[in-house]
């Protein structure tokens, strides 16, 4: 059920089974997808669904940039309550919460940046309302905004991009990089010999996110070899560590920079006295960063 008002939106939700990979926890991937299905039914709401928009307005709906804070745990089984603001141009407030031990716990707090984009295969019969045409834009382009170059990176993965990460029958979308930057910080981890398997079966430690952003800057194309990096920044407060992800493919030669990423990753204890609490990272945080081996 949705409630609609001119500028808000608010819907009730749950999140997806996939999402939870250890226990009942839902992990980050899964509540930014409840971020864009959230946004995506704003629009739904006025009428301006992916289906007509393409089919009658020649434009494709699309994610640019999504940035969430995840400040409690979610629960496989929670209904969540989506509400969202359009809070300007093209971007979109989303708070996301659930009812738990008889309060009110807020689980998400994102921005998210959406554009209409024309479409090769879209046919456009009919102008999009007035009250929405500042949404449109005239290119991919024109949606974005530019980002530091990054650094040459502390690993590096290429792979492939396949059909059903894509959309509009052509272009990686937005959620394929969500999903791009939870598989690199996973090959990362078992690269340094770290993997989320062995800190579980070791240590009872389960993996923490609490910040994550991610943006497009340029288009990318279905079976083109996308180039990832991830590097790993501060250490902070001996819990948590920062890591960005940058993307690239190659066009006559030259790296073409399509997307970055932050996020924010720690550990949680699972097991023992200290069941709950964040876990210090101790010397692992000297792996992390490359200044000791595993």
């Amino acid at each position: 059920m949705t409630t609609t008002m001119p500028e808000r939106t608010s819907l009730s939700m749950r999140p997806g089974y996939e999402g939870a990979n250890i226990r009942t926890w839902i992990g980050f991937k899964h509540f930014m997808y409840l971020a864009e299905a959230a946004v995506l039914q704003w629009f739904r709401d006025r009428d301006l669904g992916p289906h007509r928009l393409l089919h009658e307005h020649g434009l494709g709906w699309e994610v640019i940039d999504s940035s969430v804070q995840l400040p409690a745990v979610l629960e496989v089984d929670d209904e969540v309550r989506a509400e969202v603001t359009r809070i300007g141009g093209r971007r979109f407030s989303v708070v996301l919460t659930t009812e738990r031990d008889g309060g009110t716990v807020t689980v998400l707090r994102g921005k998210l940046t959406v554009a209409l984009i024309p479409e090769a295969i879209g046919v456009a019969t009919a102008p999009v309302p007035e009250a929405y045409r500042e949404l449109r834009v005239a290119s991919f382009a024109e949606a974005v905004t530019p980002a530091p170059q990054p650094e040459p990176g502390d690993f590096r993965w290429s792979w492939r991009v396949p059909y059903f990460y894509c959309h509009f029958t052509d272009r990686l979308q937005h959620s394929g990089y969500v999903r791009a930057l939870e598989e690199v910080v996973d090959r990362f981890l078992a690269d340094r010999g770290i993997s989320v398997g062995r800190l579980l079966a070791e240590r009872s430690w389960i993996p923490v996110v609490s910040r994550a952003r991610v943006r497009q800057l340029a288009p990318v194309h279905m079976e083109e070899t996308l180039h990832t990096t991830l590097t790993v920044g501060d250490v902070l407060r001996d819990t948590m560590f920062e890591a960005r992800m940058d993307c690239h493919v190659l066009r006559d030669g030259q790296p073409v920079h399509t997307a970055t990423a932050t996020i924010l990753h720690g550990y949680a204890i699972s097991a023992g006295p200290q069941a709950g609490s964040l876990a210090n990272l101790g010397e692992i945080a000297d792996v992390l960063t490359g200044r000791s081996g595993s």
